[in-house]
């Protein structure tokens, strides 16, 4: 605002995975994983709600997840459950903010060729439990196997966001990326079940 004297648009981005079974997490894991991914986004839009208001205008988008969809994957559920909650609070955000000419869209990627997957963005428990071999599984092929292969590129992403940003009626949500939209598919079978 002192820079420029508007916010145009808001992109809600910081967050970090949490990999490990629900019975391995401690509660101050899995508060940080809320913290970080849920309440990080709820404080910038409190910030940033005032000035776009005023203004009449403005453009909020929240990094969610495909996990924010479906949580079908062994290890995620605390990530996921956090990648839900974005979806829930934008939703609702969406319309409690229509009135003033704001909108909200809802980015649920992918994997993409970022650092999600390095040690600074994706934590594993203080006490892994042998037990859970799918999710030592699930672990090891996303230390050593999936990251620093993924082959979507960040910077389509980025312009997607962008064209998005510049859209006058923008969806509220937008999935990004092959896997993303293949595994959102079960909507599709959803409307085809509407009346004949």
């Amino acid at each position: 605002m002192e820079q420029f004297g508007r916010i145009d648009v808001v992109l809600n981005n910081a967050g970090y995975g949490q990999l490990s079974s629900l019975e391995e997490l401690t509660d101050d894991e899995a508060r940080a994983n809320f913290e970080g991914n849920v309440f990080g986004t709820l404080n910038v839009i409190r910030q940033v709600m005032p000035h776009l208001r005023q203004q009449q205008t403005g453009h909020i988008l929240n990094l969610s997840s495909i996990a924010g969809i479906t949580s079908s994957f062994p290890g995620w559920g605390i990530y996921c459950a956090t990648k839900f909650a974005v979806e829930g609070l934008s939703e609702s955000l969406a319309a409690e903010v229509a009135p003033f000419g704001i909108n909200v869209t809802i980015v649920e990627p992918g994997y993409f060729r970022t650092e999600f997957l390095s040690s600074g963005s994706m934590r594993i428990p203080a006490g892994s439990m042998q037990e859970y071999a799918l999710v030592r599984q699930s672990e090891a092929a996303h230390q050593k196997q999936i990251r620093g292969n993924l082959p979507r590129d960040p910077v389509k992403a980025a312009a997607a966001m962008i064209q998005i940003a510049k859209e006058p009626n923008p969806p509220l949500h937008l999935l990004l990326g092959q896997d993303a939209y293949d595994m959102a598919q079960w909507e599709a079978l959803t409307v085809s079940t509407g009346s004949a």
